[in-house]
């Protein structure tokens, strides 16, 4: 299994009916993290394209979606919390 990177830009309050969507797309894949306000770390078989395409589903055109695959990524933070970093420790 690899780990997503997957940000986002939706053009909409966070409370809106589209982040809600989204977050639950993103917390179905059961291994995730979320180390900053529009930035999520998921566990998957599915290809970047995949998950970009399914995002899509879930947003509206005007939103912005980026995917990145980070597998053995080296990674550095400040001020993240410590249960995120162990769950990058274990899974990056």
């Amino acid at each position: 299994m690899k780990t997503l990177l997957i940000s986002y830009d939706l053009r909409v309050p966070e409370t809106s009916e589209d982040y809600k969507k989204l977050i639950k797309y993103i917390k179905s894949f059961g291994t995730w993290a979320k180390p900053l306000y529009s930035v999520w770390l998921v566990k998957t078989d599915k290809t970047c394209a995949t998950v970009r395409d399914e995002i899509e589903k879930e947003t509206d055109s005007n939103d912005r979606t980026l995917v990145i695959e980070v597998t053995g990524a080296d990674w550095a933070t400040t001020n993240v919390d410590k249960e995120v970093t162990d769950w990058m420790k274990k899974n990056l």
